[in-house]
């Protein structure tokens, strides 16, 4: 079956989100345009799983979309993005662009209208980088996507050095990726990863904390933070965390292991948790590092729960989160 009729059958209230995205498309046709379904959604379908959103992309510029849609919003117009506004739900419609030099490893100095090549080969990873014509029922994937989706792999376009310094953010982003989908990360990205490590707080920590809020809300929090710490993200970004590993506890009450062990195993008891239950059970040991004793017989972590909700309010406001 096309990938329409795939996911046509086994989606209820997503189809209704397709539908919206495809008419999109249908009329960028119409008009004489090309578009596509682009990123993230060609990849959950062709990994037979409903997208979470729709996005579209087209060699359109944003004036035309403006003119085609009745109802649009310029939130991103500078770098050719328009929302278009079906019923009152939005959808991202991009134009194709070639991204200029990356100076602050956040975002492009200028962006220029380009090809769909362009496009594609601006994007940071291969399963991301596939682009799809409900039309013409065509996946376009000069990447290599769906190689990597077989090979149950992330990695970058292109050079992959070159690909995450331009958006650090990129390398949470594949490691957000890796444990969602329990893929693994290619070699040479993984090592680019552990490279640019240090300089992961170039990127603001709203766009840091929301990350690490979908890696412990959205499946595989236990295999992400345990890749934070394999990539050195992790001592970055919350070494209160990464000082738990080597902090023992008596055997005789875990015997899984140390703090970071027992917190890794109560990370992968997590299916879809609420944002304080997530932050609630990565934090809940915080302060056990700080506050161990080794008495005669037995350790001990006397006062770890006040300090550690000090320590907790400290973290999340470092993260962004919001205050409830």
């Amino acid at each position: 079956l096309s990938l329409y009729r795939q996911l046509n059958s086994e989606c209820g209230q997503i189809v209704s989100a397709r539908e919206k995205a495809i008419g999109i498309v249908r009329r960028l046709h119409q008009e004489g345009y090309d578009a596509f379904l682009a990123g993230g959604c060609v990849r959950d379908m062709l990994l037979n799983k409903a997208p979470q959103d729709y996005d579209i992309a087209t060699n359109a510029k944003p004036e035309d979309v403006q003119r085609i849609f009745a109802k649009t919003v310029p939130v991103g117009a500078q770098f050719g993005v328009i929302l278009v506004l079906v019923d009152g739900e939005p959808f991202e419609v991009a134009s194709f662009r070639h991204d200029g030099p990356y100076l602050d490893g956040r975002r492009p100095s200028h962006v220029s209208y380009g090809s769909l090549e362009d496009d594609i080969f601006r994007r940071d990873f291969t399963v991301n980088g596939m682009v799809y014509d409900p039309v013409a029922d065509r996946v376009v994937d000069l990447v290599e996507g769906q190689k990597d989706l077989g090979r149950r792999v992330i990695r970058a376009i292109g050079d992959a050095h070159q690909r995450l310094a331009e958006d650090r953010l990129r390398m949470i982003r594949a490691v957000r990726f890796a444990a969602g989908l329990d893929f693994q990360i290619d070699a040479s990205t993984l090592d680019a990863i552990k490279q640019l490590a240090p300089t992961i707080t170039q990127v603001s920590w709203e766009r840091i904390g929301e990350e690490l809020t979908r890696i412990l809300t959205e499946g595989g929090a236990r295999r992400g933070f345990e890749l934070l710490d394999e990539t050195g993200l992790l001592q970055v970004l919350l070494p209160e965390i990464a000082a738990m590993k080597g902090t023992p506890q008596s055997p005789d009450y875990h015997p899984e292991g140390d703090v970071f062990a027992h917190t890794m195993l109560l990370l992968s008891h997590l299916h879809a948790p609420s944002e304080t239950l997530a932050y609630g059970c990565l934090l809940h040991d915080v302060a056990k590092p700080v506050c161990i004793r080794h008495d005669a017989d037995r350790i001990t972590f006397y006062g770890h729960t006040e300090t550690g909700a000090e320590m907790a309010e400290e973290i999340l406001q470092r993260l962004k989160r919001p205050r409830a």
